[in-house]
């Protein structure tokens, strides 16, 4: 079955490479950056839109606070980046949030920040993908009629491409972010320009419509409250911000500096985009509405149900650009590839803590292992599971989903300024040096002020946001630090019930003799040859022993036994109810309650067959008795095999298949005494 499988999974992913190339899977600047940042880079296709979204419900005179808003995120921008900038420098191993907090603020800190960051790098992609493919879907009907088929596709489609390598999929990934970037930033210089020199007006097409307000005239505690969710609604363009000092480890030496500048060109980039599509909002008068079919009124009438609402993005590139255009055209397939590229912020993040979490023992072991590709495989599809059934759950409703969103984020944010506060009191109790204490107190002043401002913004999204769907990213932590809790309590008791005592014990103590089984169902090849095994075997007592289901064929047996003078002791147990497996079991449970200090060793013979659906036929008896032996201490088993033609069939299929090379998986060399993968550079 491996052997079958190969060929696709090497068709899919790629030849496997050797442990020793994984300094050549490391990312410069260039690509890193679309990598770890194509997430808050991407969070423009949507963030301006939630803010007017929400501020649409006191009506269109509530947009002039828009600038206000998108002033609050900047700075929080910026107090998140150079808060980050220090913890990659202090952290540099990739435990990003996980590691500062657990360090620093004790274990269960450290699980709670590993749980909000689990929760929300799964909605990053569920919340990125159906973005994308709504904004896919004004183009191209057919993926919004399957908008939940079409969100599944593009989920399996990055986890192939991940799955290939973190290098392979950065410069997949690399193209349209750029083409993205670029692409906004000349939105906004041509918008700028045709504004402010050339006087043109430019009108969004939604520039003539009006909002009917739901509730209209709100002042004092109720607007502020509104405010405050347009706020907390903006901060969606912060996600990932994280993921960078989460993935230190893949970037190139010098590791900590390289990351510090990439956090900080991703701030200035996203912070100018932001900014720019909301102040061209505001210019081209655009209009959103959180309930478009009723709230949105066109020449006194509303939309209805058939009026599909354009992302704020495409409604100001119609504006600037003009509708059709090339660069209209290119914008938006960009904005909507870039915004499934930015789950592959997550698809880098959530896979590194996995295996961190699972070193620490508090998530499987299979986490904590490279694959093939040296990504970690087994994080990269569990991360695909859980997004694809958040999807399946929520229609791929990006309006849904992102009420969800940025709870877990500043849980992490907060703990983990927290604990770089924390961190630097520490240093600075035993350093001397006055210029490194001074630095360290500024970085102290920087973490302490992003902990106070991250925290004050938690309250805010929490107070806001709760009844709205936040609660359900709450209980996705609750969940994951339970399970995480259970997980480490289980490898914790097992660490401790195996651990070798320094004094002897039962197990280091040797048997008092050893009672042989050889199981029988027919004299035959197989039987013999197990029957020859156990007598090579020092063991103190050997008898075959053989279940009586029918009499006729247990006479049969006894006769044929004796016939061939087989020196074994044969004992035949009656079965009554024509039970195999039972009458085994109470049988040796029987040796062993008579001479507890004797060990049993049962001798099981087996077929060996070449087929997947051979294996149907044969040794079903077996499985399930050593599946109940495996369970009563005391007794050891042993297989011994007996290849049928079949395999030797099998065995010459395997040698064909080692004299052919599946695409992919040649390997030519040596070259320098080591073995080195073709078409790979040096």
């Amino acid at each position: 079955m491996s052997k079958l499988t190969d060929v696709p999974k090497r068709i899919l992913i790629g030849r496997a490479l050797r442990s020793d190339r994984l300094g050549e899977t490391l990312l410069p600047k260039r690509i890193a950056l679309p990598v770890f940042a194509s997430d808050p880079l991407s969070s423009v296709a949507y963030a301006p839109g939630e803010v007017l979204l929400v501020l649409s419900i006191a009506g269109v005179s509530a947009y002039h606070f828009s600038p206000w808003i998108a002033a609050a995120v900047v700075v929080l921008m910026f107090t998140v980046v150079a808060s980050y900038r220090q913890n990659v420098r202090a952290y540099p191993s990739g435990g990003g949030d996980y590691e500062v907090a657990h360090t620093n603020l004790g274990p269960k800190a450290g699980l709670t920040v590993a749980s909000a960051l689990l929760v929300d790098y799964v909605l990053t992609v569920a919340v990125s993908i159906s973005s994308g493919v709504e904004n896919l879907g004004s183009a191209v009907p057919f993926v919004i009629e399957h908008k939940v088929l079409s969100a599944l596709a593009v989920i399996l489609l990055l986890t192939l491409m991940n799955l290939r390598g973190v290098r392979e999929s950065g410069r997949l990934f690399a193209i349209p972010t750029y083409v993205f970037v670029g692409g906004v930033f000349l939105l906004i210089v041509w918008g700028s320009f045709r504004g402010l020199v050339l006087g043109d007006s430019m009108r969004a097409p939604t520039a003539d419509f009006e909002i009917k307000p739901e509730h209209p005239g709100l002042a004092g505690f109720a607007l502020l409250f509104l405010l405050l969710r347009a706020f907390s609604s903006g901060c969606a363009a912060l996600t990932g911000v994280e993921a960078i000092s989460n993935g230190v480890p893949a970037f190139r030496k010098p590791k900590s500096r390289n990351a510090a500048n990439t956090l900080a060109l991703m701030g200035v980039l996203a912070v100018t985009m932001f900014c720019g599509i909301i102040g061209l909002a505001m210019a081209t008068d655009v209009k959103m509405a959180e309930f478009p079919a009723k709230d949105l009124v066109r020449d006194g009438v509303p939309v209805g149900d058939a009026y599909v609402q354009d992302p704020v993005i495409a409604q100001v590139a119609a504006a600037v650009f003009g509708e059709g255009t090339f660069f209209f055209a290119l914008l938006a397939a960009a904005t909507a590839l870039v915004l499934f590229l930015a789950a592959n912020t997550a698809y880098n993040g959530f896979p590194v803590l996995g295996s961190i979490l699972a070193q620490d023992r508090y998530l499987p072991r299979q986490l904590l292992t490279r694959g093939d590709r040296l990504a970690f495989s087994n994080g990269i599809v569990l991360l695909a599971g859980a997004a694809a059934l958040l999807v399946y759950v929520y229609d791929a409703d990006s309006t849904r989903l992102i009420q969800l969103y940025i709870v877990g984020v500043f849980v992490s944010f907060t703990l983990s300024q927290t604990g770089m506060v924390r961190h630097w009191n520490r240093k600075l109790r035993t350093e001397k040096n006055q210029a490194k204490r001074r630095t360290m107190i500024r970085s102290r002043a920087i973490n302490a002020f992003g902990a106070f401002f991250t925290g004050l913004v938690l309250v805010v999204v929490l107070a806001t946001k709760f009844t709205h769907g936040a609660w359900v990213a709450l209980l996705g932590m609750v969940i994951f630090y339970a399970v995480m809790s259970t997980i480490r309590r289980h490898y914790d008791a097992v660490a401790q019930e195996i651990a070798a005592p320094d004094e002897p014990t039962d197990d280091s103590v040797r048997p008092s003799r050893v009672h042989a089984i050889v199981l029988v169902s027919k004299v035959h090849r197989p039987t013999l040859r197990a029957l020859a095994y156990a007598q090579l075997m020092r063991v103190d007592k050997l008898e075959a022993v053989s279940i009586s289901v029918d009499p006729d064929d247990s006479k049969a047996l006894r006769a044929e036994w004796e016939r061939r003078g087989i020196n074994v002791p044969l004992k035949i147990l009656d079965s009554p109810y024509r039970e195999i497996t039972r009458p085994v079991i109470d049988y040796v449970k029987g040796l062993r309650r008579e001479s507890p200090r004797d060990v049993v060793s049962v001798v099981i013979p087996e077929y060996v067959v070449g087929h997947w659906y051979e294996h149907l036929l044969h040794n079903q008896s077996a499985l399930r008795l050593k599946g109940r032996l495996l369970f009563t201490p005391g007794v050891m088993v042993t297989s011994v095999p007996y290849q049928l033609v079949s395999s030797e069939a099998a065995k010459q299929r395997a040698k064909k298949r080692q004299e052919w090379n599946a695409p992919g998986s040649v390997r030519r060399g040596p070259v320098d005494g080591r073995h080195r993968d073709p078409g790979v550079r040096s």
